[in-house]
């Protein structure tokens, strides 16, 4: 039976963090200038963490909060979702961060880079801007990502009060040590809407990273998760 709640919550959900997300980026550049310093990572970094976990709080009563297609995915191989309200799931979250790039250009019409929309340009000098490097960064990434969701948010014998937090300080994290590698995607949502909105060739040329690497990631992490750890607690419950 499919849950069209659970569509809205994740649209909802994925705009928020497709604008506040590189909205946090947009703010770094202009206080920080276009360099990573230190300062503009930890604003992006918190920027990120911090709507995730509260958009966790707000929707994960409602749909899981999944927020990303490479937490989706996962959730629909493990059978904590089902197949029809995964792919609604999905859609609702590309659809949500198409329409939230779009708001922050009209927003911020001047803003012409697509970098300054939050875009994902692939690997950086620090990885010699080898693909072969930021695919496994963004697999190592996501992997982590979603270890701790499915031992927060999904395991039965987890504290529900702080999985919120700890999904978004994860977040946090990952972007700390990310940003400066890969851009730290890790969902493909949130790199593909300043892409297809910017309909910048470099950005959509690498769009098969970020959609690949997460989603592999995420799989490997939800498998290990779910029939090591989640299915034993479901089975003393």
């Amino acid at each position: 039976m499919v849950n069209p709640r659970a569509w809205l919550a994740e649209g909802i959900s994925t705009f928020g963090l497709v604008f506040f997300g590189p909205l946090s980026v947009i703010l770094a550049v202009v206080a920080f200038g276009e360099g990573l310093s230190i300062e503009a990572i930890i604003m992006i970094s918190l920027g990120h963490g911090g709507i995730i976990a509260l958009m966790v709080y707000a929707f994960g009563h409602i749909s899981g909060a999944h927020i990303n297609p490479a937490v989706t995915i996962p959730m629909m191989i493990t059978k904590k979702i089902g197949i029809a309200d995964g792919v609604g799931y999905i859609i609702s979250q590309i659809i949500g961060g198409i329409i939230a790039t779009l708001t922050l250009v009209a927003i911020l019409p001047e803003i012409g880079k697509p970098v300054l929309w939050g875009g994902h340009g692939g690997p950086s000098e620090l990885l010699n801007n080898s693909a072969m490097s930021g695919f496994m960064v963004e697999i190592i990434l996501t992997f982590f990502l979603v270890v701790v969701i499915f031992m927060t948010a999904v395991h039965k014998k987890a504290p529900k009060s702080v999985y919120g937090a700890a999904i978004g300080g994860m977040v946090f994290l990952l972007h700390l040590v990310g940003v400066p590698l890969t851009g730290a995607s890790m969902n493909p949502a949130r790199s593909f809407a300043p892409a297809i909105v910017s309909g910048d060739v470099g950005l959509l040329e690498i769009q098969w990273l970020y959609w690949a690497a997460p989603i592999i990631g995420g799989i490997i992490a939800g498998v290990i998760m779910n029939y090591v750890f989640v299915k034993k607690a479901e089975q003393e419950a």
